[in-house]
């Protein structure tokens, strides 16, 4: 009989990094194909250009570090933050704009620190930032959802736009999000915040026909898609409930509360958790391993934390969705988090 030493931490699921990541971009298809439905066409150009930068992005670096090139490839980790980054921003956004974002996650966030393992900030939401801030008219030009549009765009359609800015029929972004009644449209979040700001109560802000039953047209069954794929990575232990339930918690609770005292001036709870990229962020973003805290207290903690941040600036920041800041904030917290929350060695008595 022979006995296999394997050195700390131990795990009763030995699963590499590229089966982990496996797991993940599976896991997005539900989501994926719902963003797809929604968005058009484009959604799958946006992935085609984040991927392939990624690719030839890590390769650069990893030849500039003199590792090996094929072993970076193999582990995943590049091409699902160039899923991640490429489903969070508008589908027809130019192409420039998602290669610039996917670079700057690859290079500067992972590569810089260090490589897989290093980094301290989640790579897809830091290049998302770094779009939102310097692109802002282009990071929020979402189009109508299928439902609403007046425009059906081809595969073909799509490429074009995203590539020279027009269609073959010379329609240009802007116009494409127009509605039937002639009027530029948002997405959920974004209208409830103008709305809002312009003194309209939240029964009235309702009305707009970008709003369904839950919580918009096309945001809706995207969360929900990604709940499922999140229930799937909780099913088969790739993540653990602690992120996700702290997050979901850390939003619905204070939104809950001032939804009681203000209904009229508030956005509701289902409102926060089914639209925007809430459920994306709190099953697939914010359970990032290397990025998050380490102990299941700490991850709790670290949810909540997360969550409570969405809130607040959903609520009283510059930005209708406020997940990739949120997880940024938390980010750097994690030092403090995981201080406080290691469990006591055995044996050891009483932290000190």
């Amino acid at each position: 009989m022979t006995f296999k030493l394997a050195a700390s931490p131990h795990s009763h699921q030995r699963r590499t990094t590229q089966q982990v990541m496996r797991w993940v971009y599976l896991a997005l298809i539900p989501g994926l194909l719902t963003l797809i439905y929604f968005f058009g066409w484009g959604v799958i150009w946006q992935l085609g250009l984040a991927i392939t930068t990624a690719w030839v992005a890590e390769a650069i670096c990893m030849a500039l570090r003199g590792r090996p090139i094929g072993f970076a490839w193999r582990d995943h980790t590049a091409l699902v933050t160039a899923i991640l980054l490429a489903i969070s921003i508008p589908g027809l956004a130019p192409w420039w704009l998602i290669v610039i974002g996917t670079a700057f996650s690859i290079v500067i966030v992972k590569h810089v620190y260090g490589g897989v393992g290093q980094n301290i900030f989640n790579p897809a939401m830091a290049g998302y930032v770094v779009l939102l801030i310097s692109f802002p008219v282009q990071m929020t030009s979402w189009p109508l959802p299928a439902p609403l549009s007046q425009f059906d765009l081809s595969f073909i359609d799509s490429a074009v736009l995203i590539f020279t800015g027009y269609t073959p029929n010379g329609f240009d972004l802007e116009q494409l999000r127009m509605g039937a009644d002639g009027m530029t449209m948002a997405t959920p979040l974004d209208s409830l915040r103008t709305a809002l700001n312009h003194q309209l109560t939240m029964g009235e802000a309702l009305q707009q026909p970008i709003f369904g039953s839950l919580a918009g047209i096309g945001w809706q069954w995207i969360n929900l898609a990604f709940l499922l794929g999140g229930l799937v990575l909780l099913k088969v232990r790739v993540i653990s409930w602690h992120i996700p339930t702290g997050m979901l918690l850390g939003l619905a609770i204070p939104a809950a509360i001032a939804w009681l005292f203000s209904p009229d001036q508030s956005v509701s709870p289902v409102m926060q958790l089914f639209s925007g990229a809430t459920m994306l962020g709190a099953f697939f973003i914010a359970t990032d391993p290397v990025t998050a805290a380490t102990s299941n207290r700490g991850r709790l903690y670290f949810g909540l934390l997360i969550g409570f941040l969405v809130f607040v600036i959903r609520t009283w920041g510059g930005y209708p969705d406020a997940v990739a800041f949120a997880v940024l904030l938390a980010n750097m917290t994690v030092p403090v988090i995981d201080k406080y929350t290691q469990p006591v060695a055995y044996g050891h008595g009483e932290r000190s």
